[in-house]
Parts: C-alpha cells; sequence; structure tokens
C-alpha cells in the first residue's frame, strides 16, 4: 500500500497527489510515469509523474476525472491509500544542452512539462514555456512552470485569461523570430499534432510524449501500438516520447477512439452504482 501524503485540488476536476514511494522517488527522471491502481476493483492506469522528493521518499502525480477510474481516485484523501503503486516506467526525456527549447503543454499535461522544463534549464538551455487552457478556471501551475523557464507565454482559448488563441500561434511567432533548437509538446493528441504541423516546416527537432494512449503500461496488451517512422512502436515500453515528425497522427487518433464506446459503459455503470468501490 503506497500511502497519499498530500492532496490538492489544483481546479474541479484536476487532482494532485503526492505519494509515499521512496524506491520510486530514488530513480524517477522527467518524462517517465508510474502505473496506479487505486484498489483490488480499480483498473491499472499510467501517469506522468510530475515531481519526486528523493529525501522525503514522495512521487507527485496529477490526474484528471475523466472516466470511472479517474473518478473512484479522485475520492481518495490524504492519509489514505493506494493498492499498486508501480515505476518509474518508461523511457526518460532526452536532456542535454540543445539551446532554446520550447516546452509546449496544454490542459493538466502542465504537470508534465514542469520536470522537463526544470531539467532542460539546468542542462544550461534557455527554456520557453507555452501553456494553454480552453478558459481561466482551468488554468494552474502558472508560477510552478514560470520559475523554471526564462519566458512563459499563457493562452486560453476563450480569452478570458492572458493571450487569446491556441499554443500553436505563439509557437510559431517564436519560430520565426528565434534560433529554436527543441520543441518538447505535451498535452491532448490533436494539440501535439498540429504543434508537429507547425514545426515540421521549420525543421526543428519536435518531441511529444504518447502518454494518451496507453493503457497496460508495461507492453503487455499491445494496446499502444503506433506507427512511428513506418515501424510499429510500442507508446509504453519504447516511448512514451517520440519524434513529433515521425508518427503517424491519424492513426494514432483512430486507435485511441477504440474503446470510447467501453469507457462510457464503465462510467455509467460506475455513476449508477450503490457501491461506489
Amino acid at each position: 500500500m503506497y500511502k497519499i501524503l498530500a492532496k490538492e485540488d489544483l481546479t474541479s476536476d484536476i487532482h494532485l497527489f503526492k505519494v509515499e514511494a521512496p524506491a520510486i522517488a530514488r530513480k524517477a527522471q522527467a518524462g517517465q510515469f508510474v502505473i496506479v491502481r487505486s484498489g483490488e476493483e480499480g483498473e491499472r492506469i499510467p501517469l506522468t509523474i510530475a515531481g519526486w522528493d528523493k529525501e522525503e521518499g514522495s512521487v507527485t502525480i496529477v490526474f484528471m476525472e475523466v472516466g470511472a477510474t479517474t473518478r473512484k481516485l479522485a475520492l481518495l484523501n490524504s492519509g489514505d491509500s493506494i493498492l499498486n503503486f508501480v515505476g518509474p516506467l518508461g523511457r526518460p526525456t532526452e536532456i542535454e544542452k540543445f539551446g532554446t527549447v520550447v516546452c509546449v503543454a496544454g490542459g493538466f499535461a502542465i504537470a508534465t512539462i514542469v520536470p522537463i522544463a526544470r531539467a532542460m534549464r539546468e542542462a544550461g538551455n534557455k527554456v520557453i514555456s507555452i501553456m494553454g487552457f480552453r478558459t481561466r478556471e482551468l488554468v494552474f501551475w502558472e508560477e510552478r512552470l514560470g520559475s523554471v523557464s526564462d519566458e512563459l507565454i499563457v493562452t486560453t482559448d476563450d480569452g478570458s485569461y492572458k493571450r487569446k488563441g491556441l499554443v500553436t500561434e505563439p509557437l510559431k511567432e517564436l519560430l520565426q523570430e528565434a534560433e529554436v533548437a527543441r520543441v518538447i509538446a505535451i498535452g491532448p493528441t490533436v494539440m501535439m499534432k498540429f504543434c508537429s504541423l507547425t514545426t515540421k516546416p521549420f525543421g526543428v527537432k519536435t518531441i511529444v510524449s504518447l502518454n494518451p494512449i496507453m493503457v497496460d503500461g508495461t507492453g503487455m496488451c499491445g494496446c499502444c501500438r503506433v506507427s512511428v517512422g513506418d515501424e510499429t512502436k510500442f507508446a509504453c515500453v519504447d516511448g512514451p516520447d517520440f519524434d513529433a515528425h515521425e508518427v503517424d497522427w491519424d492513426l494514432l487518433m483512430n486507435r485511441q477512439r477504440t474503446y470510447l464506446d467501453e469507457e462510457r459503459e464503465a462510467l455509467r455503470l460506475w455513476e449508477t452504482s450503490t457501491t461506489r468501490f
């Protein structure tokens, strides 16, 4: 059992857990993830590591309530325990001194990009971060991402906070104005796809994290198969980071819709259950 040391509600449906997991904290690196199972009746879900403290022996995860499993997870509080908490898994993000690195994150993927931005800056890069949200009420960790970036740009789709528009707009401007060595884009699949389309004409190496398609997280189920450079890869064991310009985005987005009906039914059954395990 893994004790939840602290819980924080970042927004109405995005939550942070600090979990006691010293073995994972000792080995965690930016870009890796853990497999979480809340209880005996819970399914396994992969969640990217948002932070870790080796001295405290804690690992921080951030998740958004989407389906039945994340709704169940959100019912836990500080002092409760998680049955399974396995990791660190996946290949860590490549961290080197590249020059100017632009980190782009959408929605709750802000939590994923923070340790990457920090590591890139510590490696001697100039880090420019772009964070995008649908609306002001969903904004979180602006100060935290800003503290590990040389420059921070915030966008909202509806213009309710800071710059109105999509993250691809300031990204394109930066590519036109500065000598960008690398772009890291993490967030919803459609956002990563269009970041890739934005950077490709400029020939800037772009890395994306394909966590959204992962299910089992260990390569056993095969659900996270992706086509990268015309080769079949598994997002969980070969990634989750890949060259965005080699990803077959249309195939990826089609595969991501495979279990939508089952996910809706699982949520319906849970919402109408009287046990709420």
